[in-house]
């Protein structure tokens, strides 16, 4: 059966944000249009006894559950997803990602930010389920979910025995329900949170003025990196130029990531000129993003805070400008995603999710595992959240007054 797809590839780098797990990374996006794909069963009679041992293999194990698995109305779409997924999860990289249709439809639910869950990031790091970030104002949030939280049962069922999908399954669902987590966190003992689902609509930028000692700031906060984020934090900052503040404090604490362009084109509102990230390939290619737009914030104070649960796009950021030593990063260690995936829509509205390239930063810098080193370590802790004290932001705006 053909199938088109088209070559337009509009670069995104979205880390899967809000409770899903598909994975984090940078995407190239890929549409239906022009080319051409077999189904899996006209594959699978197509092949020649003997060509591939092992694909000869595959096709004697789908003959006999077609010819002898007790429930004769096996379903085919199921067991090709199956086979795909199967094949996908072989590779061991836990954001290259095949995606049914249903799956497809919530991530892209997702991305235009409205949707039904607890409101916070999860992935794979060090082969453990995790909480990467919470989203400002969630109900993962105020339960008290923190970047780093291992996932250990999700509703008493033990996260070591699920897929990551799988775990996304048991964790989403219809607002005023609940499920309960129990993590660990740290070096202390595992923790029973139950969280109550919402429906969860994000905004991807929110300023607030803070009148400190005489002086006043903007606090720029940017939860995700979505269609409009730069247009809304150019807004911001144009607004704050006007107000004639004393410096910015750019939040990317708790971003899981967006769109690629997004980032490239936020962090040219302060970058003047030069390279913003570079993409390396399989082949050793390497492909430079540079600046973009009118840098209106050069030559400004600012100051980047980040922490564990900034990742892939908001790393972008923060890591192009401290290259260029343009803001001074505040906070603790990011998440450390280095890596680009393309995200091909499939004919059937499936998906599949592909890494393709590793990402550096303008000097060279890779920040996978690593993650970005702030220029100024603060930690925030969970006494500190629970008590309304935020002593990152207190070192931000100390900083600006210096």
């Amino acid at each position: 059966m053909s199938s088109p797809r088209s070559t337009i590839r509009n670069v995104l780098t979205l880390l899967v944000v809000l409770t899903i797990g598909f994975g984090l990374g940078a995407f190239v996006t890929r549409y239906p249009g022009t080319a051409t794909r077999t189904a899996l069963p006209d594959v699978l009679a197509s092949l020649a006894p003997g060509a591939s041992t092992d694909v000869a293999t595959f096709k004697t194990v789908w003959e006999a559950l077609k010819d002898r698995y007790i429930e004769a109305n096996t379903n085919d779409q199921q067991m090709i997803e199956g086979a795909i997924k199967g094949m996908v999860n072989a590779l061991g990289d836990p954001y290259t990602v095949f995606l049914t249709r249903d799956e497809a439809k919530a991530f892209q639910d997702e991305i235009t930010g409205t949707f039904e869950g607890i409101g916070a990031e999860i992935g794979r790091k060090n082969d453990r389920l995790t909480i990467i970030a919470p989203l400002a104002g969630s109900p993962a949030e105020k339960a008290g979910l923190q970047p780093g939280d291992i996932i250990l049962a999700i509703d008493d069922v033990d996260a070591e025995t699920l897929t990551l999908d799988d775990a996304v399954s048991k964790i989403r669902g219809p607002r005023d329900t609940k499920v309960t987590l129990m993590i660990l966190r740290g070096l202390g003992d595992p923790q029973s949170i139950p969280v109550t689902r919402e429906t969860i609509v994000v905004d991807s930028v929110k300023a607030t003025n803070i009148d400190h000692d005489g002086k006043t700031f903007v606090r720029i906060q940017v939860a995700g990196f979505s269609n409009d984020t730069e247009r809304l934090v150019r807004a911001a900052a144009q607004k704050a130029l006007n107000d004639e503040v004393d410096g910015f404090i750019i939040d990317l604490r708790n971003n899981p990531g967006g769109y690629l362009d997004q980032a490239v084109r936020v962090a040219s509102i302060v970058m003047k000129s030069g390279t913003v990230v570079s993409e390396v390939t399989r082949d050793g290619e390497r492909r430079n993003l540079d600046v973009r737009g009118n840098a209106i914030l050069a030559d400004q104070r600012i100051v980047v805070l980040v922490n564990g649960g900034s990742a892939s796009a908001s790393e972008i950021v923060a890591g192009a400008w401290q290259d260029a030593k343009v803001a001074t990063v505040i906070g603790t260690q990011t998440y450390g995603k280095g890596t680009v995936q393309e995200l091909e829509s499939l004919d059937d509205g499936s998906n599949l999710k592909l890494t393709i390239a590793k990402w550096l930063t303008p000097s060279g810098r890779s920040i996978t595992e690593a993650g970005i080193t702030p220029d100024i370590v603060v930690e925030r802790t969970f006494e500190d959240v629970s008590a309304g004290r935020d002593p990152q932001l207190d070192a931000a705006l100390d900083h600006l007054m210096k």
